[in-house]
């Protein structure tokens, strides 16, 4: 986007969270920083937060051996110990479980799969897994903040209404905030430039 600074100029992720990103940039930014880069969306952002929190694992070569591959999958089997990845091998395996032809990993999936690594938990099981994705398990949630300002930055800019703003990011991030920490639902519309116009009306062309 025209007003998004480089990633090597933001120093918080605060200022890297107002922003959206494909995946495709995301794993570069965590390729070139050194980190796993080989995740879904949720996983990389995940990586670039604790790189900013000064929490920075160095990418981890998989010791993808052939015992790993060749175990059998049953429900029992603790994801430590079976090579687990968000591939075609376990999809088709949770696809047989569910019964779901066009089964798909969720995002608490994903948010379970970062705690079992982070805390190595070897008991952690495919069952557990399974749970996870039929909502019986509040073992780890995501936190879907960033989808939720991604979604709105996105319709703010769609908005034909706002072309008179010279700086769309920097006036989407101040009604997102405002949005934000209020009870009102987060989600971008036009009445809220209305209401806030106050507080962004410098932000207009020729201003």
């Amino acid at each position: 986007m025209k007003d998004r600074p480089d990633f090597t100029t933001m120093k918080t992720y605060q200022e890297f969270s107002h922003y959206y990103w494909y995946r495709t940039e995301l794993a570069d930014i965590c390729k070139q920083l050194g980190l796993e880069y080989s995740g879904i969306k949720t996983e990389l952002e995940e990586e670039i937060k604790q790189y900013f929190a000064g929490n920075v694992v160095q990418k981890k070569v998989p010791l993808k051996t052939k015992k790993k591959q060749g175990i059998e999958l049953t429900l029992d089997t603790p994801l430590l110990s079976c090579g687990f990845a968000f591939n075609t091998r376990f999809r088709e395996f949770f696809a047989q479980q569910t019964g779901v032809s066009s089964f798909k990993f969720t995002a608490d999936m994903a948010a379970a799969w970062r705690k079992v690594k982070a805390e190595k938990d070897v008991e952690f099981t495919l069952r557990d897994m399974l749970a996870i994705y039929q909502g019986q398990s509040t073992y780890a949630k995501y936190d879907n903040t960033s989808c939720q300002w991604n979604q709105f930055v996105k319709d703010f800019c769609a908005d034909k209404n706002n072309a008179a703003f010279q700086q769309k990011l920097k006036v989407a991030a101040i009604l997102w905030q405002k949005v934000k920490h209020s009870t009102a639902s987060k989600v971008y519309h036009q009445q809220l430039v209305k209401n806030y116009w106050d507080d962004i009306f410098m932000y207009l062309k020729g201003k």
